[in-house]
């Protein structure tokens, strides 16, 4: 079912196979330490992902991984010259000079890699924590391990949507200029900090400016000695957009999209995570303007878009959603950048933000594309609904219109924020085992009280996390400037600091996502109904049978597996969810960082739930330890019985404005669709409800789980290797996956009627 409506030239066709291959000899995998990191978002190891070579690289027993979502490509070994990089020669400290300096050896002693027929260059090897020292003080590990006893933790890494626009208006060299501008101005009012800063930033720049100038230099090489006219072009063409983007602002819709990826090169280097916004309002100017010039068409960028793509599918671009005057922002490159990706087919992270006002034959075309393709691609969500949870949050109507789709299930004010998107993590239930404790040592007989109690142990434990994160804070400009990011950021140059820092940007929300909502929510409602109102079994019962995982308890776990589970649009089940999400997300508001900005929930956790089950036990709802937990919002799995459309209304009960993101997953089984009928319009019927109700993202798949079961146990059969997933905010192969992930999504609910 996954033809597409355009034919890939011979030149796209052989760039598609590498990026194919690099992912099935996993050259594009991604780790993290241990189980820990995806439960709490912090490993107590590594400060963010696990490096894949270097001091404080994992070993392959231990790390976990996350799937082909890394831009990073493995050549098999550590950084060459890591022994040689300058903090280890003449010195390490913690300050942006230092990491600036580490910085451009680093990227000067990086290869030029040019392969045949690429039109945009650059690709790279190894990230900057592979051979600099990455880890927050000891202090901050200590608040860190504390954090995640009382059920929290987090890191603090990219996951903000830069403004490229600002880059493509300047150039490399006239970021230069700007910085050179205000060093000279901080260095006036003697403000030192700002000045070193800004140093710092000079250095990094002057170092990307070498690199752009290598590439150009090996193009011009090349095509001198190439004797294929084809490949000669193409060298030469290559050369020519690096030289000029050496010294001046992009001037062609080719040359912008090759310093989008030298941008994502030089920033993905310090960090994976980053979104990078609204690539048809980013690309509208350079490609009318080319058309205009006679010099491209609509076939020819589409092809390009698609190169763009291959360079690295993990990018997360966005397209539609609203303009300035909140009119619908749909383009000519709305267009061709979904069909770019229709041509390509497979992993991919694009995203089309759907609004009341949106051109109805583009929407109906993205749906369509979802549908044929089967993989999540592009993810569709709530332009209306991301915009006004920003508004509720404090940000200004100028900051909150530009609104991207930036990452699994976050959204970003473009440019204006850095608010710690999808990389913190709540735990409640282990706040609800304490208060379970509690209970039941002190006898209380009263579901008031115990929810009393079950406020103040989770008011201790987003205390904890608070003090985690502040102390994250008050390090991470100097232990791990992303300086690259500020480039393209509203603030931080002008404020002569790192986008990480204090007073950088405009807002600073902490946001953090809640593990296991719907099985916290199962639990206390089955707590309430069968402890204290219908009194079949006490406190006492509970924390034994909790504690032995329900042995020789068989008759009392179904007794609180059956109670009404949330996902069946279930008032009095659904209503206590809203009652706990609101408990949850008051809570968090009520706290602050050091930034001055209040702390936020996402009804989302990427995979925490899929290691969480032994960690942290059985729960009330009737789940065993060896059980994973829900996935985000979504019913526990097999629990929503009724079929979508009650499983939805469940779902949209939440005002998601309320929040800062949940996605929606779907996995609907190919016989779902008739066959008469193009699944575009079942998509489209569905979303536009889905999303008039108040939801706010959709990640649908089409998949058949019995098919999927055979290729976890046979992942070498050639017809598995190509099946791709959105697993949660997130697309990656199946096969290759790993185990335990894969475990977890066979056993998702595979729709296959209403």
């Amino acid at each position: 079912m996954k033809n597409t409506l355009f034919k890939k030239s011979g030149r796209i066709e052989r760039l598609h196979k590498r990026n194919l291959e690099l992912a099935q000899h996993h050259k594009r995998d991604i780790y993290v330490d241990n189980p820990e990191f995806l439960v709490y978002h912090w490993s107590g190891k590594a400060a963010t992902f696990s490096p894949a070579t270097g001091d404080t690289a994992a070993s392959e027993s231990e790390r976990i991984n996350l799937g082909d979502h890394n831009c990073r490509i493995d050549v098999g070994g550590p950084f060459p010259f890591a022994k040689e990089m300058p903090s280890k020669v003449s010195g390490f400290s913690n300050t942006p000079i230092n990491f600036a300096t580490d910085y451009a050896f680093f990227l000067d002693h990086s290869p030029v890699a040019i392969h045949p027929y690429e039109k945009i260059v650059g690709e790279f090897y190894w990230q900057l924590d592979e051979a600099r020292y990455f880890k927050y003080p000891q202090e901050n590990q200590d608040l860190g391990f504390k954090a995640r006893e009382m059920g929290a933790g987090g890191m603090s890494l990219t996951h903000t949507c830069p403004d490229l626009s600002i880059g493509l208006d300047l150039g490399w060299n006239g970021i230069l200029k700007k910085i050179r501008h205000y060093k000279e101005q901080y260095q006036s009012f003697d403000n030192q900090y700002s000045y070193e800063y800004l140093c710092a930033a000079e250095i990094v720049c002057e170092s990307i400016i070498r690199y752009v100038e290598r590439y150009a230099e090996e193009a011009g090489i090349r095509a001198k000695n190439e004797s294929d006219p084809e490949i000669k072009a193409i060298y030469e063409s290559v050369s020519r957009s690096c030289r000029n983007l050496v010294s001046n602002a992009p001037s062609t819709f080719l040359e912008a999209l090759q310093w989008i990826n030298f941008f994502q090169i030089a920033e993905r280097i310090i960090g994976h995570g980053n979104g990078y916004g609204r690539m048809d309002q980013l690309l509208l100017r350079f490609y009318r303007a080319d058309v205009e010039k006679g010099i491209l068409n609509k076939d020819t960028a589409r092809e390009l878009i698609a190169e763009l793509y291959l360079k690295y599918g993990g990018n997360y671009f966005c397209f539609g959603g609203r303009d300035k005057e909140l009119k619908d922002a749909t383009n000519e490159v709305s267009w061709i950048g979904v069909e770019a990706y229709d041509m390509l087919g497979g992993y991919n992270q694009l995203g089309v933000m759907w609004h009341s006002d949106i051109d109805p034959d583009f929407w109906e075309y993205a749906c369509d594309v979802v549908g044929r393709h089967g993989c999540g691609a592009p993810t569709l969500v709530n332009y209306d609904v991301m915009r006004a949870s920003e508004l509720r949050s404090g940000y200004k109507e100028e900051d909150a219109w530009n609104i991207a789709y930036s990452g699994c299930q976050w959204y970003c004010s473009v440019g204006k924020e850095y608010s710690d998107q999808d990389t913190n993590s709540l735990v409640p239930i282990q706040p609800l085992q304490r208060t379970i404790r509690y209970a039941a040592q002190n006898k209380l007989s009263d579901w008031d009280a115990f929810m009393a109690h079950f406020r103040r142990e989770l008011d201790a434990t987003t205390d904890a996390l608070v003090e985690f994160k502040n102390n994250t804070y008050k390090w991470q400009p100097k232990v791990w400037p992303e300086i690259v990011t500020s480039f393209c950021m509203h603030g931080p140059i002008e404020n002569g600091r790192d986008v990480t820092d204090v007073r950088a940007v405009a807002n600073n929300y902490t946001s953090v996502n809640v593990l296991g909502v719907p099985n916290l929510c199962d639990s206390m409602f089955a707590i309430r109904e069968l402890i204290f109102k219908d009194k079949k079994y006490t406190l006492d019962e509970l924390e034994e049978a909790l504690t032995t995982n329900w042995e020789d308890r068989e008759i009392m776990r179904q007794d609180f597996l059956n109670m009404p589970k949330f996902g069946n649009d279930n008032a009095s089940v659904d209503d206590m969810t809203v009652e706990i999400c609101t408990l949850i997300r008051k809570m968090l508001e009520e706290k602050h960082n050091i930034k001055g900005f209040h702390f936020r929930p996402s009804l989302f956790q990427f995979m925490g739930h899929t290691y969480a089950g032994p960690m942290l036990g059985a729960t009330p709802d009737g789940r065993k330890a060896e059980e994973p937990l829900a996935h985000g919002m979504n019913p526990m799995h097999g629990r929503n019985k009724e079929g979508i459309l009650p499983t939805m209304r469940s779902f949209t009960k939440l005002n998601y404005s309320e929040y800062q993101g949940g996605s929606f997953q779907i996995e609907l089984h190919p016989s779902f669709f008739p066959e008469d009928k193009p699944r575009g319009t079942f998509v489209r019927a569905f979303a536009n409800h889905f999303f008039t109700c108040g939801g706010v993202q959709i990640n649908l798949n089409v998949v058949d789980i019995a098919t999927l079961e055979d290729a976890m146990h046979h992942p070498d059969k050639d017809e598995y290797k190509g099946i791709v997933v959105k697993v949660t905010g997130y697309s990656a192969h199946f096969v290759f996956m790993d185990k335990q992930f894969q475990q977890e999504f066979v056993k998702r609910v595979n729709y296959q009627n209403l």
